[in-house]
């Protein structure tokens, strides 16, 4: 039997202080995939991989400010990801193994989460990530063609942007990375686009384009509500519950079309039935 020590990967997935992979595999099975992978394979599938964390050594500080929020470390890793995003641009191997590092888990468990949520971005993201909705109330007002003329226009002739591809290098000045994103919850101001997570309301194609080319130039149009416009990285940081200014929490947060459905209750005097003090829990039927 063979077991992977620490800072072992197995499969490409470090795994962490403690011995965490056993495998049953007798010597002689161990022989018949050697002399069926060459030296080289054999390296990559099992390997030791030390990667440089030292780009975090300055929010070291900070995450342990995150871990000390919660009576359980492992319930920081949600902010702890949003924090080492807001250093590179992305969820990299290295910011993998430092969260797990700092919360004293498997990599393979850090990497299970930050593959599941669409926020964490494992490739280096824009400046600027541009998130269209396209979910179905979005995708009938337009929202699909927003999305198409996006990828048109960032793109190449003939060959348009695709879904987390970039325009510009990277976190450079400028640089914009697109997505078609699921329901972003403001079906009454639909179609909509979100800069960074801000909202753009009411949007067209045209008003879509003029938006993406003022970010490109190095402008930061005014977000429909919310906050004031800044970077990805930024709007990372701010995520892993760090705000450095004022203004990054002043802004409006609703709408008028938001509102129109409680302004006409209350102009019409409509109230919602009062429920009773104590309701019967029914009877349920026997099985």
């Amino acid at each position: 039997m063979t077991t992977s020590g620490p800072g072992q990967t197995y499969g490409g997935s470090t795994v962490g202080s403690e011995p965490t992979f056993q495998s049953t595999v007798d010597d002689s099975r161990e022989a018949t995939v050697a002399s069926v992978l060459s030296e080289d394979q054999t390296k990559k599938l099992v390997t030791d991989i030390a990667e440089d964390l030292s780009v975090f050594d300055g929010i070291v500080e900070r995450a342990q400010a995150i871990i000390a929020r919660y009576p359980q470390s492992r319930s920081a890793l949600l902010p702890m990801l949003h924090l080492v995003q807001s250093v590179q641009g992305y969820v990299s191997q290295a910011g993998i193994q430092f969260c797990a590092a700092q919360l004293e888990l498997a990599a393979a468990e850090v990497s299970a989460v930050a593959t599941f949520y669409t926020m964490y971005k494992r490739k280096p993201c824009g400046e600027h990530l541009v998130s269209v909705c396209t979910n179905t109330l979005c995708a009938a007002l337009g929202g699909d063609s927003i999305y198409a003329k996006l990828r048109e226009h960032l793109g190449e002739p003939g060959k348009p942007l695709g879904h987390e591809e970039t325009v510009g290098t990277p976190g450079e000045p400028g640089s914009i990375t697109i997505e078609h994103a699921e329901c972003l919850a403001a079906c009454d101001l639909g179609p909509v686009v979100q800069v960074n997570y801000e909202f753009y309301d009411n949007q067209t194609p045209e008003k879509t384009v003029e938006l993406v080319d003022a970010l490109r130039r190095g402008e930061k149009p005014a977000p429909t509500r919310g906050a004031p416009l800044t970077d990805f990285k930024d709007v990372s940081l701010q995520l892993a519950g760090f705000f450095e200014r004022e203004s990054d929490v002043d802004g409006p947060s609703q709408a008028t079309e938001t509102l129109a459905g409680a302004q006409l209750a209350q102009d019409r005097g409509w109230t919602a039935p009062v429920m009773p003090a104590n309701v019967a829990f029914p009877d349920l039927e026997k099985k």
